[in-house]
């Protein structure tokens, strides 16, 4: 049960990653097009990182309360602070392209 749980949140974690990444090369080739302005561009990614922002605060308490149901011991504290980790540098990693596209 709890590699299921693992590998669903890693999967969920990249999904994340590679929506954001995606999403932001759509926006960043519209302002090449001039299909929209620069602020526009700016503006609809910093609207969806805050939407993401969001999920991922709703993914963290749906997994808290995964945790809780099937009682993850304490042991697993160090691969939980892994994933968020992870998450950590995924969001590091997109909010870090969001900055250098939007103002391409």
């Amino acid at each position: 049960m709890e590699d299921a749980i693992k590998k669903f949140l890693y999967a969920g974690v990249e999904l994340a990653s590679t929506a954001s990444e995606q999403f932001t090369k759509s926006v960043t080739e519209m302002v090449e097009n001039n299909k929209i302005t620069t602020e526009e561009g700016k503006e609809k990614i910093d609207e969806a990182w805050e939407n993401t922002r969001s999920k991922i605060k709703e993914f963290e308490n749906k997994f808290n309360g995964l945790a809780e149901r099937f009682d993850v011991s304490k042991d697993h504290n160090e691969e939980l602070d892994a994933l968020r980790k992870k998450v950590a540098e995924l969001e590091a990693k997109v909010s870090k392209g969001t900055k250098t596209k939007a103002t391409a």
